[in-house]
């Protein structure tokens, strides 16, 4: 039976409280204007109304007026205020029709406490979805969510009658209309659509009605609600990471119109959205992926769970990846060009975003960007005297079965509230436990001081010592007789580097776009080679065969240069 017919859409008022309080500067200014869920939820996405906040805006001189943000289910929200708590006489602010889940009031109710009226949850599960959505229902029941109330070890440990359980493993529990038992309520078992959606009875009685229609949220936040604690802290452990960090390029580079606002990238300025956004924004990555228009005001969110997770996909890969996890084929996405044609879904997950984006030698503008771990790991990045390097991958991209995620997530399991699992997603090398099975020695005491004592040794004695060698010559060349004079009396050390210098240089600008026509050219191709090396982040640990030979390579063109004997006798 059709469970929703059954259901009368009940608007009544579910109300929460909060008073404002001052924070100082305001509100943060970027080109934000997609409220997204800012709070986790025990289940996914909230079932219930809940303020989310409350901040006094300012113009530095006087209060100019109170934001005030909420969540809760699809459908119109009304806004109350009262100077007390105890007042059962609360006055309306707003109109009972609000969508938007935010309204800014007059700065006179900057203490006041505030409510918010709206949508009582009404579930009906995720058969009553399948009316419409069964293609994406058919592939969602074979999932590992689908499956979450009667996974056997849940089922052991007693988690079907264990309320603190239950709000994760299964839908609406503990509000109307939601999960009360197995027995009562066999179809809210599990994890389904409306955990992830939220309540979607009203939708369901009345599909073309937008106002009640379920959200399709990518924040992390909404996977947070489940994925965090010490059990698995998946959660936890993103926003530690720099995937959920949103960069300053994402934030205030773009316009209303989603035009980025610099100039040392030399591209269309109506199409830097999609550029930069490939893979510095989660919802521009998405709507790529998904084939949907671009968003313009909804640039600078991070890379959320959904950019590297499908939900939808089948569990014949547990983590339900959009990519692989490995593989060894060269492969970059440059900055130009049409996304649809340049994806390749065979590349592993890191590499989509964490390669060269088309570095050359030959680009006088800025370093290589600092995402080329993929390329360095195959050892297809770099200028040698041959021409580019072939293929010349470090035992770590082909040893390591999950490459990136061997190393960067490794995963213990929970011991004890003091001693939590780890899952992997703050993406640091903090276990070495995989790497002794390489690199181990009976002399050494512990996997950790094995693992620093050998990387230790390799930066310290090798790497960093030839990166700094290389910088010194290119300093040298940069004000000896062999450069040109005008770059020399103009720039000093700085005549070798690019147009906006690279971060082993301080102060800049560098020589402009025609001062670069007189580097020569072994120059320019040394300062690739260095920021290469220096830009994959690991002083050579991803490559320790590519990256010494990059550098001594680089050392051979400046005292080429310089007219001098090569420094290196191979």
């Amino acid at each position: 039976m059709n469970r929703t017919k059954l259901l009368v859409v009940d608007w009544a008022a579910s109300l929460l409280m909060a008073v404002a309080v001052a924070l100082g500067a305001g509100l943060r200014a970027s080109g934000q204007s997609v409220q997204h869920l800012s709070m986790t939820y025990e289940g996914g996405m909230p079932g219930s109304n809940v303020v989310t906040g409350v901040t006094v805006l300012t113009n530095k001189v006087k209060v100019t007026g109170v934001k005030v943000t909420w969540d809760g289910p699809s459908g119109y929200y009304q806004l109350f205020e009262s100077p007390d708590t105890n007042n059962p006489d609360w006055m309306a602010l707003t109109r009972h029709n609000i969508l938007a889940r935010r309204a800014t009031v007059p700065a006179r109710y900057s203490n006041a406490f505030f409510k918010v009226s709206g949508p009582s949850p009404l579930y009906a599960g995720s058969e009553t979805c399948a009316e419409c959505h069964a293609p994406v229902l058919n592939t969602q029941i074979h999932t590992l969510h689908a499956v979450a109330f009667n996974n056997a070890l849940f089922d052991a440990d007693g988690g079907q009658t264990n309320s603190s359980c239950l709000a994760c493993h299964t839908v609406g529990f503990d509000l109307p209309t939601g999960f009360i038992s197995q027995s009562e309520t066999p179809d809210l078992a599990g994890v389904q659509c409306e955990n992830c959606h939220g309540p979607a009875a009203p939708h369901a009685a009345n599909p073309d009605n937008p106002a009640v229609r379920p959200r399709a949220e990518v924040a992390s936040q909404v996977c947070g609600g489940c994925h965090n604690g010490p059990w698995h802290p998946t959660f936890d452990e993103w926003t530690n990471s720099a995937h959920a960090l949103v960069t300053n390029l994402m934030v205030t580079k773009f316009n209303a119109a989603g035009q980025m606002l610099v100039t040392n990238l030399n591209l269309n300025p109506a199409n830097q959205i999609n550029h930069c956004g490939r893979c510095h924004s989660g919802s521009v990555r998405l709507s790529l992926l998904e084939t949907n228009p671009l968003p313009t005001g909804d640039a600078d969110i991070g890379i959320v769970c959904a950019t590297c997770h499908e939900p939808h996909q089948t569990n014949a890969n547990p983590a339900q990846l959009r990519n692989p996890v490995a593989s060894t084929n060269d492969y970059f996405m440059p900055t130009n060009g049409t996304f649809a044609k340049l994806y390749n879904p065979e590349i592993g997950i890191c590499a989509q975003c964490h390669n060269h984006a088309g570095a050359s030698w030959t680009n006088n503008e800025c370093e290589p960007h600092h995402s080329l771990q993929y390329n360095m790991l195959l050892g297809t990045i770099g200028e040698v005297d041959f021409g580019l390097p072939t293929y010349q991958p470090g035992a770590h991209a082909l040893r390591i079965t999950n490459q990136c995620a061997g190393c960067h997530m490794q995963t213990t399991p929970f011991v004890s509230d003091a001693q939590p699992a780890v899952t992997g997603h703050s993406l640091k090398v903090e276990c070495y436990d995989l790497c002794v099975n390489c690199h181990y020695t009976t002399n050494t005491p512990s996997n950790e001081n094995l693992m620093t004592n050998l990387v230790t040794l390799w930066t310290n004695l090798i790497i960093s010592p030839l990166i700094q060698q290389v910088k010194s010559d290119l300093d040298f060349w940069a004000t000896s007789t062999n450069a040109p004079a005008s770059l020399s009396a103009k720039y000093g050390k700085l005549g070798w580097e690019y147009t906006t210098p690279g971060n082993l240089s301080s102060g800049g600008p560098g020589p402009n776009a025609k001062e670069q026509l007189l580097i020569p050219e072994n120059i320019r191709k040394a300062r690739f080679n260095l920021y290469v090396v220096q830009n994959d982040g690991t002083l050579g640990i991803h490559n320790p065969v590519a990256a010494p030979i990059l550098l001594e390579i680089a050392d051979d063109w400046i005292y080429e240069q310089l007219g001098l004997g090569m420094p290196y006798p191979f």
